[in-house]
């Protein structure tokens, strides 16, 4: 039921952003996708499922804009990426920053057991990507990219941390705004690779 199950997380989504995640109820969300309760139920299994299933769903689309990114303009525009993206979606931030606020859902980041037939929801029951995880993934993204063929292991490991300042100066624009000229301008300024 791939169809129903984006239907409803975009209506969770919805609903969210017009009212605190306590007050979103299943039933709302189930009637906006225009499926029963019982679907909802048997998709996500509760509103925590569906909380789990909704973050994992924005942190899975941030990290394919960042592939996306890195691959049209390299570190800069990954980092203009991360900084737009958390601006406009307020679970990624929460996923970034690790700051969640009343409103949101509070997920724990551990896997939690999971009786889902659905393989997407038991994807979503495994572990959620704490900020910390995240800088890696992205990282080892940045990393896999921009390596040139026959990259030797110091040269890699210099790209590493050259990739890793570059993840955590745009997540400290993300917080602290990127000021002008943007985050692509500080990681084109302070970091070598391109």
């Amino acid at each position: 039921m791939p169809a129903a199950r984006e239907s409803l997380l975009d209506a969770a989504y919805t609903a969210l952003e017009r009212r605190p995640w306590s007050a979103v109820r299943m039933v709302d969300v189930a009637a906006v996708a225009g499926v029963s309760r019982q679907t909802l139920y048997n998709e996500f299994g509760s509103k925590e499922g569906l909380a789990r299933a909704l973050v994992r769903r924005e942190a899975d689309g941030y990290l394919a804009g960042v592939d996306r990114a890195l691959m049209e303009g390299g570190l800069p525009a990954a980092a203009e990426w991360t900084v737009s993206t958390a601006r406009g979606n307020v679970l990624v931030r929460a996923v970034l920053t690790g700051c969640w606020s009343e409103r949101l859902p509070s997920p724990t980041l551990s896997a939690v057991p999971s009786v889902s037939a659905v393989p997407a929801q038991r994807r979503a029951d495994g572990p959620l990507p704490a900020p910390g995880e995240l800088v890696a993934l992205v990282r080892d993204r940045a990393v896999s990219v921009l390596a040139p063929p026959g990259t030797g292991k110091p040269e890699a490991a210099d790209l590493a941390r050259e990739c890793e300042v570059a993840v955590r100066l745009a997540l400290s624009c993300v917080v602290a705004g990127p000021g002008e000229g943007g985050a692509g301008r500080l990681v084109r300024e302070v970091v070598r690779v391109r």
